[in-house]
């Protein structure tokens, strides 16, 4: 197996037919009058034909919702369940098709699109649960001479509407963990669909629709930059959900004002090898999570900090294992990394390695590109004050660090601008706890590296990672309002 860039014959046309994606308002598939076209990087032939939403269309999507909110609301949580379990089936039966899809149009392994799309039936059906198991709670009130003999309770309703925006590098089950809360709640929505990954999104609405979800329900709309602020900006949108970069999460938070929202934002994948780790175990982990989806998760391990002891038998783990990964065409099952979204992407990460080894960097593997593939690199010697490590790079490159005081790596962790979630290495109970205590992140995970989701569990940051928790029952709380009920007898 090799990890060099290789384009012949993988590279023939596939000639499958373009699909024509449709915007979805108010129960009807409509089309635009310009279009972009969404093509393969790895091969550059065109995928999908998408519609350019405007704010106009935005507008009237937005409208539907609203119209459609209170019988969204009225419908019983067990006729909701039933339609996001119907359509979690759904998702299994058509997972192939979208997987290879999502392969051609992003770059992402077939292998990896097809476990994201399976992986989804499990967003869904957690959607459906939760659904019938709102709650809310009485409030003893007898502990004062002012409540007395009263009685209170904390109910929860609809928000009304839900405006999600979704990106590209999970774009099947990322749609699934706005859609399926938001409709579980009793709101209506308008998904804003990336549109590097339209044709995903169209794939995962014709689904919702095929299994009941009233007309209304769910618009889609396709676009740019136009579409999205335009429904960030909309005052009927009484909640905004939205996964993507910490720059574009700012500016959604300064439109919003008093509106709520669930920001779910960028990170720098951070892990500890402590000196006591399984280091053969350790290095597997981080080598893999680094180049798997090319880099291109938020979570995905980035910077390396391992005790100084062992830092010489990690570096190499981890180059013998980033060069056992091969690279290539994202259709061929064997491929575990595949291209970046885009050649830009990739010159991006690529500028940036460069630049670390002119500052005194040492690249041990990866760095060539070709197009908008960017072999799996490994570096060294790379200070905190590069951007490989203290920005989020989005792209298969890991730096790994020494470190020798144990706080001293955690004050590194906690002075940089993201908290996400983080990684550590550790056979100590002390250790570990010191680890709970002391990092300043969204997530700690124990003997695991900062790449671990699974999608019962509450996900999100602090700092500039975001604000809010995805995952069904967290993200229903937040799609919900809490509302005073008290009962004077």
């Amino acid at each position: 197996m090799t990890n060099a860039p290789s384009r012949e014959p993988a590279a023939a046309p596939t000639g499958e037919p373009v699909l024509a994606v449709r915007h979805l308002v108010g129960g009807e598939w409509r089309d635009s009058d310009t279009h972009a076209e969404g093509r393969d990087p790895y091969r550059g032939e065109v995928v999908t034909r998408v519609p350019q939403g405007t704010a106009a269309l935005v507008d009237e999507a937005v409208g539907c919702a609203v119209a459609a909110a209170p019988q969204v609301a009225a419908l019983a949580a067990y006729k909701r369940a039933a339609i996001l379990q119907r359509a979690a089936e759904l998702i299994v039966e058509r997972a192939d098709r979208i997987g290879r899809l999502m392969a051609r149009e992003t770059g992402k392994a077939v292998k990896d699109a097809i476990g994201e799309v399976r992986r989804s039936q499990d967003t869904m059906t957690l959607s459906a649960q939760e659904a019938i198991r709102i709650e809310g709670a009485h409030i003893p009130l007898d502990g004062s001479e002012m409540g007395a003999g009263k009685i209170a309770f904390m109910l929860r309703f609809p928000v009304g509407v839900v405006g999600a925006i979704t990106p590209f590098n999970a774009p099947f089950n990322l749609a699934c963990h706005k859609v399926g809360p938001s409709f579980a709640a009793g709101n209506a929505t308008v998904l804003k669909a990336p549109p590097q990954a339209a044709g995903v999104v169209h794939l995962l609405a014709e689904i919702l629709v095929d299994a009941g979800m009233p007309a209304g329900a769910l618009n889609v709309v396709h676009g740019g930059r136009e579409a999205g602020q335009a429904l960030v900006r909309d005052s009927r949108v009484d909640f905004v959900t939205f996964t993507g970069s910490t720059p574009a999460g700012a500016e959604i938070k300064a439109a919003t004002g008093l509106r709520r929202v669930a920001l779910e934002l960028g990170g720098n994948g951070q892990t500890i090898v402590h000196e006591d780790a399984d280091i053969d175990a350790a290095a597997k982990v981080c080598a893999r999570n680094a180049m798997r989806l090319a880099g291109q998760s938020c979570i995905s391990v980035q910077s390396v900090l391992v005790h100084r002891s062992r830092y010489e038998a990690f570096v190499a783990a981890v180059v013998a294992e980033v060069r056992q990964l091969k690279c290539g065409d994202p259709l061929d099952p064997t491929t575990d990394v595949g291209t970046m979204i885009d050649e830009a992407a990739a010159r991006r990460v690529e500028s940036w390695i460069g630049e670390a080894v002119r500052g005194g960097a040492t690249l041990h593997a990866g760095g060539a590109r070709e197009g908008a593939q960017l072999t799996p690199a490994v570096l060294t010697e790379v200070r905190p004050d590069m951007k490989m490590f203290c920005d989020e790079v989005f792209g298969p490159a890991v730096s790994i660090l020494a470190y020798d005081d144990l706080d001293a790596a955690f004050a590194l962790v906690n002075a940089g601008a993201f908290g996400l979630q983080t990684g550590i290495f550790t056979r100590s109970n002390e250790v570990t706890m010191r680890a709970v205590r002391g990092l300043r992140t969204g997530g700690v995970i124990i003997n695991g590296s900062s790449t671990w989701r699974t999608d019962q569990l509450a996900y999100g940051g602090v700092k500039n990672s975001g604000i809010g928790r995805e995952g069904p029952r967290y993200a229903i709380r937040d799609m919900t309002d809490e509302r005073l009920v008290l009962f004077n007898m």
